[in-house]
């Protein structure tokens, strides 16, 4: 624990926090400076007394421009990218009941490769041939996806001669464009929308299109066409599995739609790569669990007919070309003593063949 001296600027809060690890940084009215590490938010001195609201109104000014200021008054809320000479985070600032509140995800600005990520590497580069189609992935807050996404860009950066064309909120990860031409634009301070963004970048000429959330119907339905004319295009979507999110891609559409967005997705999605981030059992850290599903014929044909229950069971049966459910890669962590028989069971699908399979 760093010892607690004086902390004027929010830049002091972030430094100590990236020191020490975190995540993220929590500085709140009415609550004591705080961060997360290994998944647990936690105060970062003990018995510091909580922050007053004046105290977070001026870290808070401190930070906005003049037009994010004027954001904030009319809306309440504003997210945004905020760089240091030390790092780069994703802010967010809003208005609460006893005040300001700031929070700091901890941007990596070093983009880990797959397998420093621990990612089933054989399965994931494959995916990254494509041409044209979908790849998704999916899971939590604070899952990891951002950094799976980067860890993917990067090799498509590195091994293909291509046009890549990011669209964020806030920009992340800095590429530096290497075999590829990369362009980074951010919502909404380069454009007003992740689909304004995305019908602007189809006459870019791009070649890969990373859509930083799915968020709604307009986005979700040009996503698929882009997908569908010839475009590899990378998303994600806050789903904790490969069914859910092909449930949740479908929900967005009037019912009268769905059978033919049932086909697009059927013949355009490549991948989907759900992921849980799980403290580890000894404390030191946290460990990736990783659903995969892979497009083949049986996938396809399961989405096509909107039979997505389908879904767990052709993956178990299509183990061979690398396809794995969440459940299986719980239990797995816990064969090899990595994760508690507890936080598998917490965070698996079927919870009763969980208990039977770990004898709880």
């Amino acid at each position: 624990m760093p010892e607690e001296t004086s902390y004027k600027h929010v830049d002091d809060f972030l430094k100590v926090a990236v020191e020490h690890g975190a995540s993220d940084l929590h500085l709140g009215a009415s609550f004591p400076p705080a961060w997360r590490i290994h998944g647990q938010l936690l105060p970062i001195w003990e018995g510091m007394e909580p922050l007053k609201a004046e105290e977070t109104e001026s870290f808070a000014t401190s930070l906005l421009t003049p037009k994010q200021k004027e954001v904030i008054a009319e809306y309440g809320d504003i997210d945004f990218a905020y760089e240091t000479d030390f790092g780069r985070f994703r802010a967010s600032v809003v208005r609460q009941r006893h005040g300001y509140e700031l929070v700091f995800r901890i941007i990596n600005t070093t983009i880990r490769s797959l397998e420093e990520l621990n990612l089933p590497v054989e399965n994931l580069i494959p995916l990254t041939k494509f041409h044209n189609g979908l790849i998704l992935v999916t899971g939590s807050v604070g899952s990891g996806k951002s950094s799976t996404l980067a860890a993917l860009l990067d090799h498509i950066n590195k091994t293909r001669e291509d046009h890549i064309i990011t669209l964020e909120d806030p920009v992340e990860y800095l590429f530096k464009s290497k075999s590829c031409h990369v362009n980074q634009r951010e919502i909404p301070t380069h454009t007003k929308s992740f689909a304004s963004a995305l019908k602007a970048s189809l006459r870019e000429d791009p070649d890969i299109i990373m859509v930083g959330e799915m968020r709604d119907l307009e986005t979700i339905q040009l996503a698929l066409t882009a997908a569908e004319t010839g475009h590899l295009v990378l998303a994600t979507l806050h789903t904790s599995s490969a069914p859910r999110t092909v449930d949740r891609i479908l929900d967005v559409f009037p019912n009268d739609q769905r059978g033919q967005i049932r086909t697009m997705l059927s013949e355009s999605l490549r991948g989907i790569i759900s992921q849980q981030l799980i403290p580890k059992a000894d404390g030191s850290g946290r460990a990736l669990a990783l659903e995969l599903l892979l497009n083949t014929p049986a996938v396809a044909a399961s989405v096509r007919d909107g039979k997505t229950f389908m879904l767990p069971g052709v993956m178990q049966t299509g183990k061979n070309i690398g396809m794995i459910t969440m459940d299986e890669s719980l239990k797995n962590l816990v064969q090899q003593n990595i994760i508690s028989k507890e936080e598998a069971y917490f965070r698996c699908e079927d919870k009763h063949q969980m208990s039977l399979d770990l004898n709880l």
